[in-house]
C-alpha cells in the first residue's frame, strides 16, 4: 500500500493544488505528473465514461509520478463506486449531491473500514491496491482511514443544514458547487447571482471556522485571489475539456482571421 501523499499534506496543514480530467487516458495523467506542479489529479467520474479497468490504469500512471488521486462519484451508487475506486488505488473520494447529515454519514461510512473504532462499512477486498494481502494486518484498515473524504456542498438543503452536516465525523474537505446550488434555488445558470455568492461565503466561512478545509475550483490563477483572501488554501485548477476547447477556439479564430 502506497503512502497517501494527499492525506500527508492535509495533516501537515499545507496547501494543495489539483487539476480535473474527464479523460481516463493514462498518458494524460503522466503529462500532468511531468509538470511537477500538482499534488493530485481528480478524475471527474460523475461526468465521464469509464470502466473498472480504467480506474486501475489511471492510478498506475499517477503513481509513476508520485501524484495522489481523487475520484468524483455520482450520488448513486456512490458506495459501490467509492469502494471500487479505492480498491483500484484512488486515495481520495469526492462525493456529489450531499443534501443532509445522513447523506454525509453514508459517504464517510462507505470509505471507512468496518472496525469498532471507525464504524465504517468498507470490508476486506482482494483488489489492486492490496493484492495478496487480502486485508491482513492493521495496515489495511489504516489505509482506509487515510483515504481523504471530500463532500460537494451544492444543494440548498445542504447549505441550510451546513452546521449539522459538517458535524458528521470523518469529513476531510468540502468543495462548493455554485452551478448545482443555483439550480436548486430556482436560478439555473446564475452561478454569480448575489444569493449564490452569499451561500458560497457562508460555506467557506463555516468550513474554515470548523477546521474543515474548503477547496475552490478555478479556471485561472488570477481567480484564486478572492478565495485566498477568505483563507482558502486548496485549489483545483482547470479542466482538460475546457482547456482544449478554449485553446482551439482562440487559436482557430486567430488563424481564420489570418486566412480571410
Amino acid at each position: 500500500m502506497r503512502p497517501n501523499t494527499f492525506r500527508e499534506l492535509l495533516a501537515a496543514d499545507k496547501p494543495t493544488l489539483a487539476t480535473h480530467v474527464h479523460s481516463t487516458w493514462p498518458g494524460m495523467v503522466e503529462v500532468i505528473g511531468l509538470t511537477g506542479m500538482y499534488d493530485y489529479v481528480e478524475f471527474v467520474a460523475e461526468y465521464a465514461p469509464f470502466d473498472l479497468h480504467d480506474l486501475e490504469n489511471f492510478c498506475r500512471a499517477a503513481e509513476l509520478h508520485n501524484l495522489s488521486t481523487m475520484i468524483k462519484v455520482d450520488q448513486a451508487p456512490r458506495s459501490f463506486l467509492a469502494q471500487r475506486a479505492i480498491g483500484a488505488g484512488f486515495q481520495s473520494v469526492l462525493f456529489a449531491d450531499c443534501r443532509s447529515p445522513e447523506d454525509a454519514q453514508e459517504c464517510v461510512r462507505a470509505v471507512r473500514p468496518e472496525t469498532p473504532e471507525s464504524g465504517g462499512i468498507h470490508g476486506v477486498g482482494l483488489r489492486r491496491a492490496w493484492y495478496l494481502s487480502y486485508g491482513s494486518g492493521p495496515e489495511y484498515p489504516q489505509a482506509l482511514d487515510n483515504v481523504v473524504v471530500a463532500l460537494m456542498i451544492e444543494k440548498q438543503p445542504a447549505v441550510d443544514r451546513l452546521d449539522e452536516l459538517l458535524a458528521v465525523g470523518g469529513i476531510d474537505m468540502v468543495q462548493w458547487g455554485p452551478s448545482d446550488y443555483s439550480m436548486s434555488i430556482g436560478r439555473p445558470g446564475e452561478s454569480q447571482h448575489p444569493d449564490v455568492r452569499a451561500a458560497e461565503k457562508k460555506v467557506f466561512e463555516t468550513c474554515l471556522a470548523q477546521g474543515i478545509p474548503p477547496r475552490a475550483e478555478i479556471h485561472s490563477a488570477e481567480q484564486a485571489k478572492r478565495f485566498l483572501d477568505m483563507g482558502v488554501r486548496h485549489f483545483c485548477l482547470g479542466t482538460d475539456i475546457n482547456i482544449v476547447h478554449n485553446w482551439l477556439k482562440a487559436e482557430g479564430d486567430s488563424l481564420r482571421n489570418l486566412l480571410a
